[in-house]
């Protein structure tokens, strides 16, 4: 969980500091839209995944589904908490999203960990959970460059949207 957090908060500044350089776009947040946000959970959960492959994979049940259903929760609860409370306060908090970013992915880790925990479940749901992690990262790629204008994908300070007017 530190692990993630703690990651998830530096890359909100790392395409900043990189210059605006597109590729550490990809994995950073190029703006304050809560799209850009939930790239925040999902790389260093990746990344964390990665680590705990090469440790756990042998030694758990359901790898794959454990960390698919983690991340998909963390990067749904982002979005779910930032609309609940803004709908009430018509304003983003900026305490609120530091705690809702830390109690997404605390709860998304309990629910990685109790399915890593759970009887071995089908293997064509470990092939699935591959599948659609593969997705989600290949959209946040693409929706990096290419973002719908809708207003997930809409920075609320500069009203624009992606990486594209960001670039140099």
């Amino acid at each position: 969980m530190i692990f993630i957090i703690f990651f998830g908060s530096i890359l909100h500044f790392t395409f900043e500091w990189s210059g605006n350089h597109a590729i550490v776009g990809i994995f950073s947040a190029v703006n304050e839209s809560v799209w850009e946000h939930m790239k925040l959970g999902f790389w260093p959960a990746i990344l964390y995944l990665i680590i705990e492959y090469l440790i756990l994979f042998k030694k758990t049940n359901n790898f794959f589904l454990a960390k698919t259903a983690g991340i998909y929760t963390t990067i749904l609860i982002i979005p779910l908490i930032f609309y609940s409370y803004t709908a009430f306060t018509g304003e983003d908090i900026f305490v609120i999203d530091i705690l809702s970013f830390v109690l997404a992915v605390i709860i998304g880790q309990l629910i990685s960990y109790k399915l890593l925990t759970f009887r071995k479940l089908s293997k064509n749901l470990q092939i699935i959970s591959i599948i659609s992690l593969a997705i989600l990262g290949f959209a946040f790629i693409i929706f990096t460059f290419y973002p719908p204008q809708i207003p997930l994908f809409q920075d609320p300070i500069s009203g624009e949207y992606g990486i594209i007017n960001h670039l140099h």
